[in-house]
């Protein structure tokens, strides 16, 4: 099977990286099915082929991931006439503007939500349909969109680890901890901790696009929505992403395969990743998600307070504070990601494939956080809204 991540992070058979990527081998074959998908010719609709990669190379642009700009550029100019001169024109000169109301909303909205996810906003997603986008591939170009921010980091975090070079594994060593104490100014576990405009409490969220209606959807529709998540049939993000189907079930076989694969680093500890990823984009409804679940799975929220606080100086412990500081970097500046990172998780006690578990939670949260910031909003209790 092709492999865009391997291939691009120079990763041979032989090489011990690639055993470590297959040790996850279901996160690498997800992901390459949701790039097969979101940028091969199977799609239909308004959203042409040629029109999806010469975005995404324009977005790996701006994330400075060259070589995935490189890759994107390439297949986009093998297509030929398919290219069109307003297309070549952003290929040919990157920055600027291409006189094509409706190409020249999807740039920027694609510039956008590629630096600045949380400046995106009802407006911005409704100027798609209004540029003359259908609702379904506005919820397809969501979806290029999230899909591109990770796989440009999981790239940029391979290809750290790829430049480190693979290190014989070690066995743990027992470090004396004292008993964990409750911070006297923090709310028992379970208990709705809110800091800074974040929440550990259950928060729904609004579409600001219109939602399928169950009873009338397709068969392949409901088929996925039935898979996706037990209430997915109530829940408007996955009544909104289901208006691209097959879509919605790559990404959801890419999900399940990063957060809940058995071994590896624990499942806390994806969640600290997820949540600093959450923090620092500024998305309120992934950040409480995922805050609550590390309570649940920690039963402690230390970290998150400190998360919620200021990430920066986040983390109890070397680990968290190594996960934390490389998920941020990630998150902001994927290029410079490099290999002090990775070092400073392997000084921290983490093994390579918890390495890149980690890697894949943080990337992940690239994408996840730009559908539920670009499609939606959150809603509060209302008992907290005020």
């Amino acid at each position: 099977m092709t492999d865009t991540i391997d291939r691009l992070a120079g990763l041979t058979a032989h090489h011990p990286l690639h055993a470590t990527r297959q040790e996850r081998a279901k996160v690498a074959i997800a992901t390459q099915a949701c790039e097969d998908l979101l940028l091969g010719n199977r799609l239909a609709g308004q959203l042409s082929q040629a029109e999806r990669l010469v975005l995404a190379a324009e977005q790996a642009r701006v994330s400075g991931i060259a070589a995935l700009e490189a890759e994107y550029r390439t297949r986009a100019h093998a297509l030929g006439d398919a290219i069109t001169p307003a297309l070549r024109q952003i290929l040919d000169t990157a920055g600027t503007t291409t006189g094509h109301a409706r190409l020249d909303a999807m740039l920027h909205f694609v510039r956008t939500l590629a630096l600045n996810p949380a400046q995106s906003d009802q407006a911005a997603l409704l100027a798609m349909p209004a540029a003359g986008l259908s609702v379904d591939d506005t919820v397809l170009l969501a979806q290029l969109i999230g899909f591109v921010a990770y796989q440009a980091r999981l790239l940029a975090g391979v290809q750290a680890m790829a430049a480190l070079g693979s290190v014989a594994a070690q066995a743990a060593t027992a470090v004396e901890t004292a008993p964990f104490v409750h911070p006297a100014n923090l709310p028992a576990p379970g208990e709705p901790l809110r800091r800074n405009g974040f929440t550990s409490e259950t928060l729904d969220w609004k579409a600001w696009l219109p939602v399928l209606n169950p009873a009338t959807a397709t068969a392949a529709q409901q088929q996925v929505l039935e898979v996706s998540h037990p209430k997915a049939k109530t829940m408007d993000f996955y009544l909104l992403l289901g208006r691209q189907p097959e879509v919605l079930l790559e990404r959801s076989q890419a999900f399940n395969a990063i957060m809940y694969a058995p071994g590896g680093l624990s499942r806390a500890e994806r969640e600290v990743a997820a949540t600093a990823v959450s923090r620092s984009n500024r998305c309120v409804y992934c950040a409480s998600v995922h805050a609550q679940r590390f309570e649940q799975l920690a039963k402690r929220n230390d970290v998150m307070a400190q998360l919620f606080d200021d990430p920066d100086t986040a983390g109890t412990n070397a680990r968290e504070r190594a996960i934390i500081q490389a998920s941020l970097v990630l998150t902001r500046t994927p290029a410079q990601l490099g290999t002090a990172h990775i070092q400073a998780l392997r000084d921290a006690g983490l093994s390579d494939l918890e390495v890149l578990d980690m890697l894949h939670s943080a990337a992940l949260f690239g994408w996840a956080n730009r559908l539920m910031l670009n499609l939606g909003v959150e809603i509060w209790p209302q008992a907290s809204a005020g």
